[in-house]
């Protein structure tokens, strides 16, 4: 199934290289603990870059600190031109503009899927029943589950519910969508049909962060790899450069362990 989520899919002429998202020297502590340490990155317009690394490498923590659901102890992230580090910034605003999908849904349970879809765009944004409703709908539509608008969470499959927290995140048509880990509580037999539809948004020219334990799916799906470890950036390139081609014996280790 394809599913045309954006409307105006990009041209290679018009992926020229604008960076949407700068990591710049950032730092995280809590207390004496040292969990991102001084990391440094851009994503830029229409590219798909996945964050690799074992569990506790600080992928997670990355993600909301760029969420603004966590400060940063130094450095600074910015959006486009702007500081989104400056703690005079209004993080309403900046959300806008970020559109995030979790590993585990965060569907509301006693609402219906257009509800849940509609939410931030009527109760934060302000919009309209109507014109938050219409949005919701075209977007389930182009992703063939229209008729799933007015069934509750608990009917759904995993995958359906993720397809649905992917929707509700780009209902304010974002400039960047950060996804950690979204496979990663689905049973195995229901993750291709998430990654089908990220695939699809890449396509059409999402601008995409993600944190991802799928290995294929970053080779085949990123433009770029960020492999963190132990708080740091140990590789940043192509899949092919870092997957398939690093000299650096603890990446080509954890490779490994994944191909094993």
């Amino acid at each position: 199934m394809a599913y045309e989520i954006i409307a105006n899919a990009a041209t290679p002429q018009q992926r020229e290289e604008k960076a949407v998202l700068r990591i710049d020297n950032v730092v995280k502590r809590f207390g004496d603990n040292t969990v991102l340490d001084h990391i440094s990155f851009d994503v830029n317009k229409h590219e798909t870059v996945a964050m690799l690394g074992a569990s506790g490498s600080g992928k997670s923590t990355l993600m909301k600190c760029v969420n603004l659901l966590e400060q940063v102890s130094d450095g600074q992230i910015w959006l486009g031109d702007l500081d989104i580090t400056d703690p005079r910034v209004d993080s309403d605003e900046v959300r806008a503009r970020i559109g995030v999908v979790f590993q585990h849904f965060n569907l509301f349970s006693h609402m219906s899927v257009l509800k849940n879809v509609t939410l931030a765009a009527r109760k934060v944004f302000n919009w309209d029943k109507e014109r938050a409703n219409d949005k919701a709908m075209e977007l389930l539509k182009r992703i063939g589950m229209d008729h799933k608008a007015k069934e509750y969470p608990d009917r759904l499959s995993g995958g359906q519910q993720q397809r649905v927290a992917i929707v509700r995140a780009l209902m304010m048509d974002p400039e960047l969508l950060l996804l950690d880990e979204i496979t990663s509580a689905l049973d195995p037999l229901l993750v291709g049909e998430v990654l089908e539809m990220v695939e699809e948004l890449k396509d059409q020219g999402a601008t995409i962060l993600m944190a991802t334990h799928e290995m294929h799916f970053a080779r085949s799906a990123a433009d770029r790899i960020i492999l963190l470890r132990n708080g740091k950036v140990a590789e940043n390139g192509t899949p092919e450069e870092v997957m398939d081609n690093s000299t650096d014996p603890e990446t080509q280790a954890f490779f490994r362990s994944y191909r094993s």
